[in-house]
Parts: C-alpha cells; sequence; structure tokens
C-alpha cells in the first residue's frame, strides 16, 4: 500500500469539474428510423404548410353553410388521397371522408350523423356555419415556423412531426463512442470457473447496461491484467477508436492499482478522490483529442453509483442534452439515515406510495460490495458529511433511478 498523493475533493465539485471538461460532441444526420432517443442539435423549421391543404376532420358532406336547411344533390366524394375534381356548387354537396381535401366551392362539412339521405340527396340542418369540421391550410404549422428546438430528446411525438413535415434525416449529436474494461487479475469471465481467490466479472455487464441506457455505444473489451506494459498497451488500443475510456477497480492505492500512474502518462488526472461514499477512489483525467476517461472503483455499488453521479451526466453533455441529472424528487425517509464523518453518502432505497408521498426505505446493508442493495433501488439518498444525520420522517431530495 502507499499513501495517495491525490486530495479529496468534495462531490459536487469534482461533478462539476468533470461537466467542466466533458466536451459537446460534434452533429451528423441520420435517418428518421436511427433518430429515437437522440439529442436534436439544431432547430428544425417547416418548410411548407400542416396540413398542406384544408381537410376534413369528420365523415360527412361538403356542402355551401348558405345551403342550411336545403336537400342537396350529391355530385361525388372526397377520400382521403383520393379528393374530388370538381367544384361544389350552391345547391350540391360531396360526400368526404375523414383527412379528404375540402373541394374547391364549399365552406364547411356536415357530419354524416346530422344529414338526412334520400338518394342521391342529403338534407342539411337549418344552421349550418362556414369554416366548421375541416382543418385549414397551415392550422398545425405555417411554413417557417421552428418545429423543434435544439436540444430536444427525439421520443415519438418529436418523430412524428419531423416525418409529417418532410424531414428524412435529423441533425442529432453523435453518440459517444466509449471503451469500457476490466481490471484485476482477480477476475475471470463470467461462465469460467474461477481460480483460487478469483471472482466472476460482474462489473463490466452492469457498467455495460448503465452506458447504454445512457446513450453510448459501447466498444466491450476484456479484462486487463495488473501489469503496467500490458495494461498501457490495452487502453491505448482502445483509445484509438473511442471518445471516453470506462474502467473498472485499479483506481485506490494498492501496489496493483495501476490506472491512475497510466491516465497521468496519457493526459491529466484532474480527479483521484472524492469525499463520497461509495466511490473514495473514483478518477477522471482528460486526454488529447477531448477525450476522457473514468476509473471508477473495483466495488459493485461504488461502480455504479459513481456511474450515476459523474459519468451519466457527462455522458449527457456529449449528447447534447439539456437536462443532464436523473430527477430529484422529495421523499421522506422511513428510517434514520446516518451520516459518515467526512463524506457525503449515497444510500440506496426502495419506494412506496403513502397518499401523495413517496416514502424511502433503505434496502439493508450499505455495503459497497453488496449489489443487492443497489438490485430493485428506487432511488439514492444523498445524507451529508458529519452532523446528526437524517432522522425518520425527515423530508429530503432523492435522485430517481426509477419510480415503483
Amino acid at each position: 500500500m502507499r499513501a495517495s498523493t491525490y486530495p479529496l475533493i468534495d462531490a459536487d465539485e469534482a461533478a462539476a469539474l468533470v461537466l467542466e471538461r466533458t466536451v459537446v460532441l460534434g452533429v451528423e444526420r441520420v435517418a428518421l428510423a436511427e433518430a429515437p432517443g437522440r439529442v436534436l442539435a439544431e432547430d428544425l423549421v417547416a418548410g411548407a404548410p400542416l396540413p398542406p391543404f384544408p381537410s376534413s376532420a369528420v365523415d360527412g358532406y361538403a356542402v355551401h353553410a348558405s345551403d342550411a336547411g336545403r336537400s342537396l344533390r350529391v355530385v361525388g366524394e372526397s377520400a382521403a388521397g383520393r379528393p374530388f375534381d370538381g367544384v361544389v356548387e350552391p345547391g350540391t354537396a360531396t360526400r368526404i371522408l375523414t383527412g379528404g381535401v375540402l373541394p374547391d366551392g364549399a365552406d364547411c362539412v356536415v357530419m354524416v350523423e346530422d344529414v338526412e339521405v334520400a338518394g342521391d340527396h342529403v338534407k342539411v340542418p337549418a344552421r349550418l356555419v362556414p369554416g366548421t369540421n375541416f382543418h385549414t391550410v397551415g392550422s398545425d404549422l405555417r411554413a417557417g415556423d421552428v418545429i423543434l428546438r435544439a436540444g430536444t430528446q427525439l421520443g415519438a411525438a418529436e418523430l412524428g412531426i419531423a416525418a409529417a413535415s418532410a424531414h428524412a434525416r435529423l441533425p442529432v449529436h453523435r453518440r459517444p463512442r466509449v471503451a469500457l474494461m476490466s481490471t484485476g487479475d482477480e477476475l475471470v469471465e463470467v461462465g469460467t470457473t474461477p481460480g483460487r481467490g478469483q471472482i466472476q466479472d460482474s462489473n463490466r455487464w452492469a457498467l455495460l447496461a448503465a452506458l447504454r441506457e445512457a446513450g453510448a455505444d459501447v466498444d466491450v473489451l476484456g479484462i486487463a491484467p495488473d501489469e503496467a506494459a500490458a495494461l498501457r498497451g490495452f487502453v491505448t488500443r482502445a483509445l484509438a477508436r473511442a471518445d471516453a475510456l470506462v474502467t473498472s477497480g485499479g483506481v485506490s492505492v494498492g501496489t496493483h492499482d495501476l490506472v491512475k500512474p497510466l491516465l497521468e502518462s496519457l493526459g491529466t488526472v484532474h480527479v483521484g478522490r472524492v469525499k463520497l461514499k461509495p466511490g473514495k477512489p473514483f478518477t477522471f483525467a482528460t486526454l488529447d483529442q477531448g477525450r476522457v476517461a473514468f476509473g471508477l472503483p473495483g466495488f459493485p455499488v461504488s461502480s455504479l453509483v459513481t456511474f450515476e453521479v459523474f459519468v451519466r451526466p457527462a455522458l449527457r453533455k456529449m449528447q447534447g442534452f439539456a437536462q443532464l441529472q436523473r430527477p430529484l424528487l422529495p421523499v421522506r425517509l422511513a428510517y434514520d439515515a446516518k451520516p459518515t464523518a467526512e463524506r457525503t453518502e449515497y444510500q440506496r432505497v426502495t419506494l412506496h406510495r403513502e397518499g401523495r408521498e413517496l416514502v424511502a426505505e433503505t434496502t439493508g446493508s450499505q455495503s459497497s460490495s453488496r449489489l443487492m442493495s443497489l438490485a430493485g433501488a428506487h432511488a439514492l439518498v444523498r445524507v451529508p458529511a458529519g452532523g446528526q444525520g437524517l432522522k425518520a420522517g425527515s423530508i429530503v431530495d432523492a435522485m430517481i433511478l426509477s419510480l415503483p
């Protein structure tokens, strides 16, 4: 073991530093099929009005409002995609289906249930109002209107309106390419029989899920050995095609913890220790060409908690998201949350509803090695360092992972 030369940095200061040093990635144009979940990089503008023609909102008859109360001769039909080519003269009507083009001459649509049909004639109500039951040109969007603002995440409705406005390809921020690896001679691949003192590598697969959920394209690497030259070659090859490097393990102060010295040789280590529980050894470095590296602790819960606090917001910034953090909601504690002397702690909780309140229950032992404390957790409750802690009944903000 050796004493760390890195100062202990406040968790909020470390989080701000990570975001300050993380760059927004460039822009690419992708087809609509590739756009779900992406973030728009430029304002999207309507090139034409929507709808582009007056269209019926109902099934009925297109008529002149001045013919109210009369029996009108039906001269044709306007269906969606098959408009009536003639003109609706006074004393006539055209059957029209929902989405059909309002024929020239007509100024209102009478719903089919409001007319009386007699052969090729229909009798319309005694009172008709021009402009009824059809959509006017540009009633949804006018040419030149901003459809979607830069920074908007593209979901179902957003993609629908983009398609309706004839945008086949959309400008979005590039997804971050992340190289993910585990370190440690004690690790073996899942499904391999461990030797004496070895364990299955679980962190890589937990982090893979977290990275993909955060929008990253992930290059899943293997297990890097605890040997300086081999680790350097492993990392150098990975960085050739990555925007970010995420490692787990090898960031503490043991003689086999080689990630920090390697990152120092490749760039600048800005964070080497954080006043955070779990996650004190968290490491953040910047490399050349705007790339970043995150050295996450080897304990499973420490790895995932530091991912939520530091890595996920950085990945969202790279993609152009306006909202970087997970949502915070007030919850009432159902247990006494005891503080740690010098470090902010993120405790794992489940949530249930009591009336209009969310109530937080501890997931049990908060050991950084106990992944079960995070499996099924709905939120992370932030417990400030020192002081009296948080008593049961306290209302606190919780970082929401999922809602019950």
